[in-house]
């Protein structure tokens, strides 16, 4: 019965074309043969991934679909639903995403109601990162309301704790979970706030702190990643999750419901008392060396020009707000929230926009730099993940709605959540994410910024350096900077791609006025 777990898929996962095979030689016939390469890492994590979908996690949900072309598509009902076929292959986002986790040593917050296998998910890349099943069980981390510091991490020695005379002189009974690459809290929005403090500082620190003294959580500076588990990702719960806590999330994942057609497999598991972590093959799990080459590898993917600036364009939606504030600088969301105001009234009272096509509008909040760095981590990661030579945007359009899912937040007082089908949005943040960027993109190609970028042709310029200009071609490009600022203002509305171009020129005039000044006096 357990073979049938360890059956690894032997041909490649993403085979690439090759030409016609090199004619043979005589001596080739008597050579030894040489013993087999090892598969590369991008190989052996695909086929830890086809492993856990076919074998270990009952996932037939590919909802992360790439296509060469539109894909087949088929209307069902009447309320407007669509089934869309797939041409290439697509795979399904509660384990891929869990698993370019383990690949880039992130944190990822897996969501949904109880029993559906979230815990099991992240068992499961414990063990893929090395350790037991056993040893990966007894690091869980329960979430309950009585959970303290020291019940997280440890308790100092009773001992020091008589003969001391100060703090650094108390040893801690370091918790083992702690220094472990895969770490695992579950329901963590049942910690007390005070406990989610320390959690925090793990977290984002690496590190933890008792009786003044201080414990790395990653000591030999491998790859740890972070899987947190909860019944739904509002922020509620026992105790309310710290926004910091809950910022630091890299991606967010729904889990899938059981597909009742798979009812059988539930029957053989249970009759021969099986769990799928204690199954996995030992050529699917990574090494710490392994690990760290993977998530350099991944690093490396370079994402082309184009890509990037379709990204930014994307970007520059979401900060600005009208009557955000007075000095033109402060007119954000951030700026509204911070004060303690409501970023939805305000921007029901734009009247300098078309707020139907306004992007901006239908959020209440902008991106932080560190949303933005983990869309750029795991973008380079699904393109890896795919053996591709670089990230496509289709890798982007992929990954961006799970790492903006409770980062990017919808307006829900935007009228496009009042009416018709567009209502399933204000709880299909997914869907709504990622229809954000397929927007974006058609509205990138409308205003053909492909082709027609003044401000980066700007920027590009200054990017080459100052040395050697003259002040007649420093007050040249201040004339060219005053002229593109005169181009935006003659539009009359005013969007947020408006609001970071204007802020880059003004960059621009400053820095390139700084310099004039100078030349001028050296002259």
């Amino acid at each position: 019965m357990s073979d049938r777990w360890h059956k690894v898929s032997a041909s490649p996962t993403a085979p690439e074309a090759s030409g016609p095979p090199a004619p043979m030689v005589a001596e080739e016939l008597f050579r030894e043969a040489e013993p087999a390469a090892p598969p590369n890492l991008d190989e052996r994590l695909r086929q830890a991934y086809y492993w856990i979908v076919n074998r270990a996690v009952i996932s037939p949900y590919y909802d992360l679909e790439f296509s060469s072309g539109a894909p087949l598509a088929f209307a069902l009902g009447d309320a407007g639903a669509e089934l869309t076929l797939p041409s290439e292959a697509s795979f399904s986002s509660n384990v891929l995403l869990p698993l370019l986790t383990l690949a880039v040593g992130g944190k990822c917050l897996l969501i949904g109601g109880p029993g559906r296998g979230k815990t099991t998910v992240a068992v499961i890349m414990g063990v893929l990162a090395g350790s037991s099943a056993d040893e990966v069980r007894r690091g869980v981390q329960q979430g309950q309301p009585q959970l303290s510091i020291s019940d997280l991490v440890g308790i100092p020695l009773p001992r020091d704790l008589v003969n001391a005379s100060r703090l650094s002189e108390i040893g801690i009974a370091w918790r083992d979970w702690l220094t472990r690459p895969v770490k695992i809290v579950d329901e963590y929005n049942r910690i007390p706030t005070k406990t989610q403090s320390a959690l925090l500082t793990m977290v984002a620190e690496g590190y933890v702190e008792s009786h003044d003294q201080m414990h790395r959580t990653n000591p030999d500076g491998g790859v740890e990643s972070w899987f947190f588990t909860a019944n739904d990702d509002s922020g509620g719960g026992t105790f309310p999750v710290i926004q910091a806590l809950r910022d630091r999330m890299d991606v967010t994942v729904p889990a899938a419901g059981f597909n009742s057609r798979f009812f059988d497999e539930l029957v053989a598991r249970i009759e021969a008392g099986e769990k799928p972590e204690e199954h996995v093959p030992v050529e699917l799990v990574f090494t710490r060396d392994e690990q760290r080459r993977m998530r350099d590898e991944i690093r490396a993917v370079p994402m082309p020009h184009g890509v990037r600036r379709r990204l930014e364009f994307f970007f520059s939606h979401f900060e600005f707000v009208q009557h955000g504030g007075r000095r033109f600088e402060y007119r954000t969301k951030d700026t509204v929230t911070t004060s303690g105001g409501r970023v939805g009234e305000v921007i029901d009272a734009n009247s300098g926009a078309d707020l139907e096509v306004d992007l901006g509008a239908q959020t209440i909040n902008g991106l932080s730099v560190r949303s933005l760095q983990t869309l750029i981590v795991y973008a380079k990661a699904i393109a890896w993940f795919r053996g591709r030579d670089e990230v496509g945007l289709e890798d982007v359009a992929a990954v961006l709605p799970f790492a903006l899912r409770g980062k990017l937040l919808p307006n829900l007082q935007h009228t496009r959540f009042d009416h018709g089908a567009e209502r399933e949005l204000a709880t299909d943040v997914l869907s709504w994410l990622g229809d954000l960027f397929a927007v974006s993109c058609r509205e990138f190609d409308a205003l053909g910024l492909t082709a027609n970028d003044p401000v980066g042709q700007l920027l590009a310029e200054l990017a080459d350096g100052l040395d050697g200009l003259s002040a007649v071609d420093a007050s040249r490009r201040i004339t060219a900077v005053e002229t593109q600022i005169r181009r935006v203002a003659s539009a009359g509305k005013l969007y947020g791609r408006d609001f970071d171009d204007l802020t880059a020129l003004k960059y621009l005039h400053q820095r390139y006025t700084a310099y004039l000044r100078w030349a001028e006096r050296a002259g």
